[in-house]
Formats: structure tokens, C-alpha cells, sequence
């Protein structure tokens, strides 16, 4: 994909925001797809949903890839903080909310 600078109109750049929406999409789904693989994984190891220091982990990688992709880590965490939510709600419903480890 060529650079930004290179659009010309609004209608180029609108077109090529909602490609990457798209493909934001997709890559959630798979993400999606991995927390259920997750919640028959986590069982058989004797893993709760909610694991706090796994959570941590992830948020400092995504704010650290965030800063070395000229982002706002603050509004990634943020982002992905919800996504982290959201995936353990998911996991929760089917494995109960046990001890977090």
C-alpha cells in the first residue's frame, strides 16, 4: 500500500480508511477465534479466565508496539484493555469466573 501522501482526494482516502476498517475486522475475528480456542485450552491446564498477570503482559507489549509505531500507547491500552474485557467475559461464560492467577 502506498504511502498517505500520496491520496489525493477524499474519496481515495475514505476508500482506503474502510479497506483497513475491513481488515481490522478480520484480524479481530481470528483474535476472536483464539479466545474460544482458549476457553477448551485454559480447563485442561487449570487456567481461569482472568489471568491478571497475563493481561499486564499483554498491555505492555501493545503500548510498547504502539510507541514504536509513532502511536498513542494511552489510546491503545485503552483499546485494548476493552478487547481484554470483552475476551474474558467471553471466557467467563463458559468457564465460570474461578481465581484469578
Amino acid at each position: 500500500m502506498s504511502s498517505p501522501d500520496t491520496i489525493t482526494s477524499m474519496a481515495e482516502l475514505r476508500g482506503r480508511i474502510d479497506a483497513l476498517d475491513a481488515q481490522i475486522v478480520a484480524l479481530l475475528a481470528k483474535r476472536a477465534a483464539l479466545i474460544d480456542r482458549a476457553i477448551k485450552l485454559k480447563p485442561a491446564e487449570g487456567m481461569p479466565a482472568r489471568v491478571t498477570a497475563r493481561v499486564e503482559d499483554v498491555v505492555s507489549k501493545v503500548r510498547g508496539t504502539a510507541g514504536a509505531q509513532g502511536l498513542d500507547p494511552d489510546l491503545v491500552e485503552a483499546l485494548w484493555r476493552k478487547m481484554i474485557e470483552w475476551s474474558i467475559d467471553r471466557e467467563e461464560r463458559v468457564l465460570g469466573k474461578g481465581d484469578d492467577r
